[in-house]
C-alpha cells in the first residue's frame, strides 16, 4: 500500500535516507537509446552539475549518488534543524541561487533579495523548505525535466511522479547503501571498475584519492552538502571495501564470498557473507527503511502496521 512519504522521511526530523528517482516513456539520462539510437550521455554532466548546486543550497549532505542509464541514485543526510542557524540574508541568497530571476542581471537579483528579505512569513516559509527532502528532490529533477523536454522537443513528464525513498536508520544502513549505489555501474556492465565507473561518488573518491593520497588516509566526508558529518572509516577503507564487496556480487559471482575480506570490516559487520547480503539486499529485500529489526519493528508500530517488509532479514543478519 503506498503511504506519505512524510511517515517516511519526517519534515521536520533529521534523518538518512537512499532516494531513487526513475523516467518514465522510456526516456534515457545517459548512454544510447537503444530505441532510437541517440546519445545522451552529456546529461549526466546536468544530473552532477545540479546535484552540486541543490547540495549546496539546501540542508543536506550527499554520501553518494550514481546516473544510470534511465534512473538516478541518492544516498542523503538532510538536516532541517540546520536551517535554523541560516540568517535571513542566508535563507534568500541560498533560495536566490536556487530560483534567479530570470533577467539575468546583478540589478535583478538585488530586487529579489530585497523582496525576500521584506517578506519574513516568506523567508521562513523558504527556511522550512531547505530543510525539506520532497522539496530537495523537485530542486534537483524538475529543471532536468524541463531541459531534457525541451531537447526531445516534448512536453509532459520526464520522471515518475514519485521518488522512492528508503530509511536509513542507523550508520551501518548507510555505508550499505552508499555500496550498493556505488556499485551500480559494475553490477549493470556499464563499467569494471571502480575507477571508470563514471558520474558517481566513487568515481569521484578514487580519483580525489589519486590526486592527493594524503587525503585518503582522512575520515569518509560526504561527497558534496552544507553538512559535514565524518565516518569512522577513511576514504581508503571505504574504497577497499568497495573493491571488495563489487568482486563478490560481480555478475556470475553472486553469493560467493572469498576468505581476504578487508580487516576493517569487521567494524562494520560481523562477517563478509552478512555485509555482501545486507548490500545485496537493496535490490529487494528491504523496502521503505534499512536497519536493525529493533528500528524496523519502531518505524512498522509508527506506521500503524504490525510488520514490515525486511524485518525477518534485519532479524537473520542480527
Amino acid at each position: 500500500m503506498t503511504r506519505p512519504r512524510s511517515q517516511i522521511a519526517p519534515h521536520h526530523s533529521p534523518g538518512a535516507f537512499h532516494c531513487v528517482q526513475r523516467c518514465v516513456r522510456r526516456a534515457f539520462l545517459c548512454g544510447v537509446d537503444r530505441y532510437s539510437g541517440q546519445s545522451f550521455e552529456h546529461r549526466r554532466g546536468w544530473i552532477e552539475q545540479r546535484l552540486r548546486l541543490v547540495a549546496e543550497c539546501f540542508a543536506v549532505a550527499v554520501d553518494a549518488y550514481a546516473v544510470m542509464s534511465n534512473h538516478l541514485h541518492l544516498v542523503l543526510h538532510i538536516d532541517p534543524g540546520e536551517t535554523l542557524r541560516w540568517t535571513s540574508e542566508e535563507v534568500a541568497a541560498r533560495w536566490i541561487r536556487l530560483f534567479p530571476p530570470r533577467e539575468d542581471s546583478d540589478t535583478a537579483i538585488e530586487t529579489k533579495r530585497l523582496r525576500l528579505l521584506a517578506d519574513p512569513d516568506r523567508i521562513e516559509t523558504l527556511r522550512e523548505r531547505l530543510g525539506n527532502l520532497s522539496w530537495l528532490m523537485r530542486c534537483l529533477v524538475e529543471p532536468i525535466a524541463r531541459r531534457a523536454n525541451r531537447e526531445d522537443g516534448c512536453k509532459g513528464r520526464f520522471w515518475e511522479g514519485r521518488y522512492k525513498c528508503q530509511a536509513l536508520c542507523d550508520e551501518r544502513a548507510i555505508l550499505a547503501a552508499m555500496a550498493y549505489v556505488d556499485l551500480n555501474p559494475i553490477r549493470a556492465g556499464m563499467a569494471d571498475r571502480l575507477e571508470t565507473s563514471a558520474y558517481t561518488s566513487v568515481a569521484e573518491r578514487a580519483s580525489q584519492a589519486r590526486k592527493n593520497p594524503v587525503s585518503a588516509s582522512s575520515p569518509l566526508k560526504p561527497i558534496a552538502g552544507s553538512l559535514r558529518p565524518a565516518f569512522e572509516l577513511t576514504t581508503a577503507d571505504y574504497l577497499h571495501i568497495l573493491d571488495w564487496t563489487g568482486r563478490q556480487l560481480a555478475p556470475g559471482k553472486r553469493g560467493r564470498i572469498s576468505p581476504d575480506a578487508p580487516a576493517v570490516l569487521a567494524t562494520i559487520d560481523r562477517d563478509g557473507a552478512r555485509w555482501t547480503t545486507r548490500v545485496a539486499a537493496f535490490g529487494s529485500s528491504w523496502h521503505r527503511a534499512v536497519g536493525s529489526a529493533q528500528d524496523l519493528i519502531a518505524l512498522a508500530e509508527r506506521l500503524g502496521q504490525q510488520w514490515l517488509q525486511g524485518i525477518r532479514l534485519a532479524l537473520t543478519l542480527g
